[in-house]
């Protein structure tokens, strides 16, 4: 049996991101049960850091994160919100949201929003305003999942793949591991399995805290022959509707922004869901997609607040949860695992998120054992 001092359930990006910074204080392995890193959400995402997201705690977490977020793994990329109508309010409170953390954000009316995306329609469907952030970055998850596998083994610690957990156990205080392959102990188990976390916490001994997961479907289509989209920014409506984003000079990506009940597993695109994506689009917009280049669906698992999770289980010595990331899980990376970093280490509170006001209680799962 192998010892390590911390080993990380999970090969997504929360796991990975992690785990380099933990390597650096101690043995680090991660294990991952399927062949390849980022196989489930993190390599399924849209991946674009932005600020329209819901809770403020998200996006502190996201304005920590971004001066860590540079080329190859983000470059930057101007988002743009509209308002269909009906969504004015949600606009405006957008913008006040935004202006907390990216005070350059602009005010469009529909007409200087169609000048960056020109399909955007003008009769039934038409926009009634926008918001334009220049400093977007569209990330690749790829190559974020390749930086930290790098920085984790230039500190010494190893990626397992294929190996999925069969057993966990509390012996000695420590965690013992069983996986198909071999047989670990770590006094830190870091619980970053994702859709899965609860399986991982209830395979352990220990109380789930309420993950969810929630499928998501993505479309991808060719414009017209001969139209550029290359530079159009990632566009997104403030409420319910859709997004869309550039995949190269002529084919655009597209998500109805839905969330589908499930169970964990490797979700897969259902019709109904594919079809409301490209509805959306077709509604908004006066693009036709007669058909598709290709369609996915993802799980995005988030804690009954919708809040992220990172802090030892208050009932399991050593259980460490890493979870909750929904669909921000990119974006935030940099600043969880910092958190994720200083909690599970006992060092000291980082001050890039002392900074953006984010405290370690807002994270921790205790407020969801009460």
């Amino acid at each position: 049996m192998r010892s390590v001092d911390y080993c990380v359930i999970g090969g997504g990006i929360a796991g990975l991101s992690a785990a380099a910074r933990l390597a650096r204080h101690g043995e680090t392995l991660v294990l991952e049960s399927e062949d390849a890193l980022g196989f489930h959400a993190s390599g399924r995402s849209a991946a674009f850091a932005h600020f329209d997201m819901d809770a403020r705690l998200v996006r502190a977490l996201t304005a920590a994160s971004l001066p860590h977020l540079s080329e190859p793994g983000a470059r930057r990329h101007p988002a743009l919100f509209i308002a269909l109508e009906g969504q004015e309010a949600l606009l405006d409170q957008l913008e006040t949201n935004y202006r907390e953390w990216a005070p350059h954000v602009e005010r469009l009316t529909p007409e200087e929003a169609r000048n960056w995306v020109p399909v955007l329609a003008t009769s039934d469907g038409a926009i009634s305003g926008a918001l334009l952030d220049r400093d977007g970055r569209k990330l690749d998850a790829h190559a974020l999942l390749e930086g930290h596998r790098r920085m984790l083994n230039k500190a010494g610690g190893e990626v397992a793949t294929g190996a999925r957990a069969t057993a966990i156990r509390r012996d000695d205080n420590r965690w013992t591991l069983d996986t198909p392959g071999e047989s670990f102990t770590a006094k830190c188990l870091v619980n970053a399995a994702g859709a899965w976390a609860d399986e991982i916490a209830m395979l352990a001994g220990v109380a789930p805290i309420g993950i969810r997961p929630l499928r998501r479907t993505v479309i991808t289509f060719d414009v017209p022959e001969g139209m550029d989209v290359s530079d159009w920014p990632f566009t997104k409506t403030v409420g319910p509707g859709f997004y869309i984003e550039p995949e190269g000079r002529g084919r655009l990506l597209a998500c109805p922004m839905d969330e589908g009940e499930s169970t964990p597993c490797d979700a897969q695109a259902e019709e109904e869901d594919v079809a409301l994506a490209a509805w959306r689009v077709e509604q908004a917009t006066t693009l036709s997609i007669p058909r598709l280049a290709s369609k996915w669906a993802g799980l995005r698992s988030f804690a009954p607040d919708r809040l992220p999770v990172a802090g030892f289980d208050p009932e399991a010595p050593g259980f460490f949860w890493l979870a909750g990331q929904g669909g921000f899980g990119l974006q935030t990376s940099p600043a969880m695992a910092m958190a994720a970093e200083a909690l599970a280490t006992g060092t000291e509170w980082p001050e890039e998120l002392r900074a953006v006001g984010v405290e370690a209680d807002a994270l921790s799962p205790r407020r969801l054992r009460a």
